[in-house]
Parts: structure tokens; C-alpha cells; sequence
């Protein structure tokens, strides 16, 4: 591995490498570099057939299923591959942000009553379920017509779609290439939280670095903001699952060697292949129809604690992202136009003013990046520049990433530990789960001021705001 650039690092192809490996990092982030099986993930992505220029490790890469975790690899569409494990099990796990016109001294004496009130309208935890039930005929409505389903049932403002990445909607879903348990599982798990790394956040905007964007975005200074950070739950976990045995046994059939009993993939053009991908979709709606019933539960709180109709407490979307899915997308290789199946596992879309993907007021400006750090030291929010087009098939980092195992963070750190240092930040933590708690630790994962350097140092995206959380919800 040799630097090329400040806070770059290329691994030359080697070993049946296609293509050179490129990860962004620092010199404090390398350290963390060879204490997992990243390296080797991304080593073997790189020798997948089909895959174009480089594959990428962001700024937040770590071991994960298959691919790292902040892995982005883009295949060409006739000749390369699909891999369920450059997307996940969580599809379409992502976060939104919640604008409000209410500042931090408005909402301050009021902040325990709407914690108390989100966290009993909106379900959080393992196995986890809503407040609202759908029989199978509804829900395989919801996961082919994503948040058009929602706006039509009363669940979205008409604004809430165009501010969704692919208006939260994948056209290609196909309910009928889901199996019964996924059903089963993600049946009564619409409108919750879940666990593990998904929160829920009341923060407030604690700096603005570009006034102009910041105002195309509706941001200020002392704004209060909620983050909402959560995915397809059981539904697309078993979406996952289901086509990664179902590919695994047809690898040999087409020739692709397994470098990793876990980079399971199959040929774009194959008929398995694009099963999972209208599977892999109808999962991906029903994560964007989650994080809407969620949002309406928040509307919901906010209207019933100020007395007030949501639009009147100005509780607008500013945007929502997927951190791991596979999407075609147009990109010019060589002089050429090609179309790519662009995959992002623990990595965000950050797409520039102009881009073709983007509509309304966000064509002009550039689409929101929503970059959640811990729980302690806050998030920050950017905007797309022309060099991730360039550099990285549009993409950045999608968090703060692990550099603590959840066995670890058990073992060495206590609930005590982490509930004294929220305080100590007058930060207000609810939970049912201390546990949780624990695994999610602000020492448990990378400094995400770390993790933004080579993000602008690159100039892949620009700092719009940063937001600090006042109170923390935890599966």
C-alpha cells in the first residue's frame, strides 16, 4: 500500500486484482487499517469480474459481510456482477434529517416531555413492532409503490418524495420474487427503530461552515433537527439471506470463482442475479416507507407537545440517503458513456449541482450528504461536489465506522460509563437496551472528525453544517 495523494492510499492490483484498491483515510485512521479483514475485503472485490477502475474504501471502512463496510465498487452492466453482500443484510439502511423552525431555546424545556412522547410512538429495539399493522396484500403494495404508497395513505407531505433519494421509490421492486418469511418477518415491523447502531436523534445545529448552502438547505444556527438512522429490519434481512444461499449454490454454474465464502456473486445478465435486484428493491421500499411512519410518529410527538400542526412547526425534510444498496447509474469512463451497477455498502450518494439523478431545489445547489458521527460528538451535513463523480462513482462515507467489536465494547466498557459521559454533555439518553447501549459506545467507533478530512480534502464533498445531538434514543 503506497500514498498517492493526501489522505489517499492505492494498493497496486496484485493476486488477481483487476483493479488497483483506493482508500481514504488519515494518518490517525491508518492505524486502524490492518486490525480487521477490510484490507482483504476490499482485495478481493477488486477481483470481481466486471469491476470499472478501482474498488474504493471510504473514510469509515471496516470488516463487514462480503464487501467492508464503507466499500463502493461499480460493475459494468453487461459483463460484471452483483454481489448481496455489496449491499448487506440491512438494505437500504440510511439515515433522514428532519428540518423544524424551532431553536434550541424553544424547545429546551419541552425536550424530556418529546423524548418521552417519540420514544412511545415510535418502537425501538430487537423484534420491535408498530404501531400500525398490514395484512401481506397491503404490505406488497407498500414494497412495490415505496413512499407513493405512503403520500397516497396519508403517512408523507407530497415534498417528502422529491426530498428521498429515487423519490423512495425503486421502480424495478418485484413483491412476488420475496419469500413468505420475509413477509412473515417484516409484517409488523413497519414504523420501528430496531437495534444495533440505529438511533434516533433530537440535535441542534451547532455551526454553519457555508451560509449560502446552508440556506438553499433551510439551516441555521441553534435550529433543532432530528436524525432518524434505520433500515428494512427483518423484511430485508431475510431478503439477504434467502438470495445469498440461492446465489451461492449457482456460482460454479457461471464460472465465478468464490474468493470469499462470503463475496457471493453472480452475473448481472444472469436470471438470479436479477431476482435479487427486484428483491433487493422491494426491500429498499420498504426501508423508505420505515423511516416515513417513523417521521410521521415524530411529526405526530412534536404537534401534540407545541400545540401545533407539523407544517406550522416547519417540519420539512431535508433529505434522505441509503447506505447500502446497488443501483445503475451513467457515468463516462474513457470518453464513454456507460451504465454501471454502483455498489454501496456503509457508503452514502453524494451527488453535485447538475447531476441528472437530482430534481428540484436541490439541482441547483447539489444533493444533501447526512454524515452521522456518536452519539456524543454529533453529525454533520454536507453537499455533493463534482469530484465524487470523478473519483467516486458519487459516493462518500456514510458514518463514523467501528473501531471497537461490540464484544469488545461489552467487555471494556460499562453503561454507567457511557450514561455519566451523556450527562456530563447534557445530553438526554433513553433506552430500554444497556446493553445496546454499550455495543454503541462514542469510544467504539473512529473520530468522525477524522473521517470528514479526506471527504473535503478530496473535495468529494463540502461541509454545509454540523449538528449536536441534545437527546439520544437507543434501541
Amino acid at each position: 500500500m503506497k500514498s498517492i495523494a493526501n489522505f489517499k492510499m492505492v494498493i497496486e492490483p496484485h493476486d488477481g486484482m483487476r483493479v488497483p484498491a483506493v482508500i481514504y483515510t488519515t494518518e490517525t485512521l491508518s492505524e486502524f487499517l490492518f486490525k480487521d479483514k477490510a484490507i482483504e475485503q476490499i482485495e478481493n472485490v477488486a477481483k470481481l469480474p466486471g469491476i470499472q477502475k478501482y474498488a474504493l474504501g471510504m473514510s469509515d471502512i471496516h470488516e463487514g459481510y462480503g464487501f467492508p463496510i464503507g466499500g463502493v465498487a461499480a460493475f459494468d452492466a453487461d459483463n460484471g456482477v452483483v454481489s448481496p453482500g455489496g449491499v448487506g443484510f440491512d438494505i437500504n439502511c440510511g439515515v433522514r434529517v428532519i428540518k423544524t423552525r424551532l431553536t434550541y431555546e424553544e424547545i429546551n424545556k419541552h425536550l424530556n416531555k418529546i423524548g418521552e412522547m417519540v420514544f412511545n410512538f415510535v418502537p425501538s429495539g430487537l423484534g420491535s413492532t408498530g404501531k400500525l399493522k398490514f395484512t401481506k396484500k397491503e404490505l406488497k403494495r407498500i414494497v412495490r409503490e415505496g413512499m407513493k404508497w405512503a403520500l397516497n395513505s396519508g403517512f408523507a407531505f407530497k415534498e417528502d418524495l422529491h426530498k428521498t433519494e429515487e423519490n423512495g421509490c425503486m421502480k424495478n421492486a418485484d413483491p412476488s420474487l420475496v419469500s413468505e418469511k420475509a413477509f412473515q418477518r417484516g409484517r409488523e415491523e413497519l414504523g420501528t427503530l430496531g437495534a444495533g447502531n440505529h438511533f434516533l436523534e433530537i440535535d441542534r445545529v451547532s455551526e454553519i461552515f457555508d451560509d449560502k448552502v446552508a440556506s438553499e438547505f433551510g439551516l441555521f444556527k441553534n435550529q433543532i433537527v432530528v436524525w432518524i438512522h434505520t433500515g428494512s429490519r427483518g423484511f430485508g434481512h431475510q431478503v439477504a439471506s434467502d438470495y445469498i444461499a440461492l446465489m451461492r449454490d449457482k456460482m460454479n454454474k457461471y464460472g465465478i470463482p468464490l474468493f470469499d465464502k462470503e463475496l457471493v456473486s453472480l452475473p448481472i445478465m444472469s436470471p438470479e442475479a436479477d431476482s435479487y435486484l427486484r428483491a433487493m428493491a422491494a426491500a429498499a421500499n420498504y426501508a423508505w416507507v420505515n423511516r416515513q411512519l417513523i417521521t410521521y410518529h415524530i411529526r405526530a410527538a412534536f404537534s401534540k407537545v407545541f400545540k401545533m400542526k407539523p407544517e406550522e412547526i416547519g417540519m420539512s425534510l431535508l433529505y434522505d440517503v441509503a447506505h447500502n444498496i446497488a443501483k445503475f447509474e451513467r457515468y463516462s469512463l474513457n470518453g464513454r458513456d456507460k451504465l454501471l451497477l454502483v455498489h454501496r455498502k456503509g457508503a452514502t450518494r453524494a451527488f453535485p449541482a447538475k447531476h441528472h439523478d437530482l430534481s428540484g431545489e436541490y439541482l441547483e445547489v447539489g444533493q444533501p450528504v447526512l454524515l452521522p458521527g456518536d452519539m456524543k460528538n454529533g453529525s454533520f451535513i454536507l453537499v455533493g461536489s463534482e469530484n465524487s463523480i470523478e473519483e467516486t462513482f458519487g459516493s462518500v462515507a456514510h458514518g463514523a465506522g467501528r473501531v471497537m467489536s461490540r464484544h469488545k465494547a461489552l467487555k471494556e466498557i460499562s453503561f454507567e460509563e457511557v450514561y455519566g459521559e451523556m450527562i456530563e454533555n447534557n445530553i438526554n439518553l433513553i433506552t430500554k437496551n444497556k446493553r445496546i447501549v454499550r455495543e454503541e459506545a462514542p469510544e467504539a467507533y473512529k473520530d468522525v472528525n477524522e473521517v470528514i478530512k479526506p471527504i473535503i480534502g478530496n473535495s468529494l464533498a463540502k461541509l454545509v453544517a454540523k449538528t449536536v445531538p441534545l437527546l439520544v434514543i437507543k434501541g
